[in-house]
């Protein structure tokens, strides 16, 4: 055998061997009997200087979130919430199976609900934390283990609220000015 033959040989073990780690992570990912979803909500204080406003963030403890999952019909299949703790920090685990049915990840959304800090209450979008954050691609997957690690999610504080200011042009319907 010379040495190209050799080359090709093995290149095709190696593709043959990704190809196999390939297999068995969809086959771990798909197997998962159990979700599990983590994050982290902080509060972000914009009347700080912009160092500050960067990297002073601090998590909430106590705030709320939601994970939401619907079913091909856009109907409600899976709700369930949980508690930050000192750290800022949640996590939920969620069986894959509900009544019999199986729940898709990609219809999945995670949100920041509320928080119990009267200094830093206001939702914000930062990281989709506002509108909900869809599972698109575990983080982790581990044999049994497929785990979603999302945000940081952020409130502020009363004062960096903004208010909306864009107008609509249906604002100015039948009115004379």
């Amino acid at each position: 055998m010379g040495p190209m033959a050799m080359k090709l040989m093995a290149a095709a073990a190696a593709a043959a061997l990704v190809l196999v780690g390939c297999t068995n992570l969809a086959l771990g990912w798909n197997g998962a009997g159990v979700l599990h979803v983590a994050g982290k909500v902080m509060c972000q204080d914009c009347t700080k200087g912009y160092n500050e406003w960067v990297n002073g963030d601090r998590p909430i403890k106590g705030s709320k979130v939601s994970l939401t999952c619907m079913d091909e019909r856009r109907r409600v299949m899976y709700y369930n919430s949980d508690e930050t703790d000192e750290l800022g920090q949640f996590e939920m685990t969620v069986n894959k199976y509900i009544n019999g049915k199986e729940l898709k990840e990609n219809m999945c959304s995670v949100r920041i609900v509320s928080s119990p800090d009267p200094t830093c209450n206001l939702l914000t979008d930062f990281g989709a934390g506002k509108s909900g954050l869809k599972l698109t691609q575990p983080s982790f997957i581990y044999r049994d283990l497929v785990k979603y690690v999302v945000g940081p999610f952020y409130f502020t504080t009363p004062l960096c609220d903004q208010p909306d200011t864009t107008e609509s042009s249906d604002d100015y319907r039948g009115k004379n000015y």
